[in-house]
């Protein structure tokens, strides 16, 4: 159950939020302006590369690294395909992953490491394999971690990754709210702009993005804006991220999204929200989302499904989860090519509740950044809202 009144009482969130997750949510524009200038400081920002490469290589560790290839994989557009290296292995922890390059990366490939260990031997011995066959390598990792000096020695791209100004917590100490532990492949909030931001500035450099200075401080200021309307004393009825919060309780999201940069946030809010708030949750790109998620509307999780008597007290029972509508677009509707009008109508004929996200206007970069900020304090509030708390 949410406790609504959490919401409205900055106090009390600050208290259950014993992690300083809605800090580390606020600080994300923060952490673009220390990404520049650790960019700036190790070379990237004066790269002067012969051309564009044949195809970007993504691998990493933390739960982040998917949705930044997703993020670029929209940017790049058809300029360079932008692939995922998934890692393997038996356990999920990072030390015991590795990473395989496919076997017809070469020298006219660029491979983009980003960590916030830098001790995965896996990810050094992906670097020595990139070295092997000529593959340039750019690394976004720790300052002095074990990767730096690897990457560093084969003559690739060190970026060292921009701190947090807030403490760390032990890794056994248990998540606000929800009574989860912290898992080894969690990381805190801005961690994301903390390992994209260089990365902007590399495909800016390399011709795949127009992503300038001023287009990434333009970023930081949409971070920082959303972050005064989303913060802890912003009250729900104006707060977009609370209302999301209280709007997803007890609900099973489908994340339905229009537009590619749309898609790669709704594929993250969906780890966010099980990562941070212990729910599950459902993304899908418009307008194959109507059939993929088309039954939901009318089966087990359908407004109306399964009804019970009437007069059964229900006060100590948990309430059915019911499927809710999220309606992601990273541009305003255009046209009559849009598939949201078919999206509303859908689940509006299954007495489906929905609940609608677009930018106020700007960039793609900016618009991007909005949805993200918005949808990583809502599932922030969700987890500090919801469950037991201390």
């Amino acid at each position: 159950m949410l406790d609504e009144s959490l919401l409205d009482a900055p106090e009390a969130l600050a208290r259950a939020d014993t992690r300083g997750l809605l800090r580390g949510v606020a600080e994300s524009g923060a952490r673009v302006r220390t990404a520049v200038r650790a960019a700036a400081e190790s070379g990237l920002a004066d790269l002067k590369p012969d051309g564009r490469p044949r195809a970007l290589h993504i691998a990493g560790s933390g739960p982040t690294t998917g949705c930044i290839a997703d993020l670029l994989s929209a940017l790049a557009g058809g300029n360079a395909p932008v692939s995922l290296i998934r890692p393997t292995g038996a356990l999920a922890a990072p030390g015991a992953l590795l990473w395989t390059l496919p076997g017809w990366v070469g020298p006219l490939d660029l491979l983009l490491v980003i960590t916030t260990d830098g001790t995965e031997p896996g990810l050094s011995a992906l670097v020595e394999q990139a070295y092997r066959r000529g593959c340039a390598v750019v690394t976004v990792t720790p300052p002095r971690s074990p990767l730096t000096d690897e990457a560093g020695g084969r003559h690739g791209l060190v970026v060292p990754l921009a701190p947090t100004s807030y403490e760390e917590v032990p890794e056994d100490q248990p998540l606000p709210a929800t009574g989860l532990r912290s898992a080894p492949d969690t990381e805190p909030p801005g961690t994301l702009w903390a390992l994209l931001t260089p990365l902007l500035v590399l495909i800016d450099r390399i011709g795949l993005f127009p992503a300038a200075q001023p287009a990434i401080q333009s970023v930081a200021d949409r971070l920082d804006r959303t972050a005064e309307r989303c913060g802890p004393a912003i009250a729900t009825y104006s707060n977009p991220a609370k209302t999301l919060a209280a709007e997803l309780a007890d609900t099973l999201p489908l994340l339905w999204s229009e537009g590619a940069l749309a898609g790669a946030v709704g594929r993250h809010f969906a780890r966010a929200l099980a990562a941070v708030a212990g729910r599950p949750a459902l993304a899908a790109e418009l307008p194959d989302a109507l059939t993929a998620h088309g039954t939901l509307l009318a089966g087990a999780f359908a407004a109306g499904a399964d009804p019970d008597d009437f007069f059964r007290d229900r006060v100590e029972e948990s309430q059915p989860l019911h499927a809710r509508v999220v309606l992601l677009r990273d541009q305003p509707l255009l046209g009559n090519h849009s598939p949201t009008p078919a999206a509303r109508e859908l689940a509006l004929s299954h007495d489906t509740a929905i609940s609608e996200l677009e930018p106020s206007g700007g960039g793609v970069l900016e618009s991007a950044a909005e949805l993200l900020a918005i949808t990583d304090f809502a599932a922030v509030y969700l987890a500090l809202a919801s469950g037991e708390r201390s």
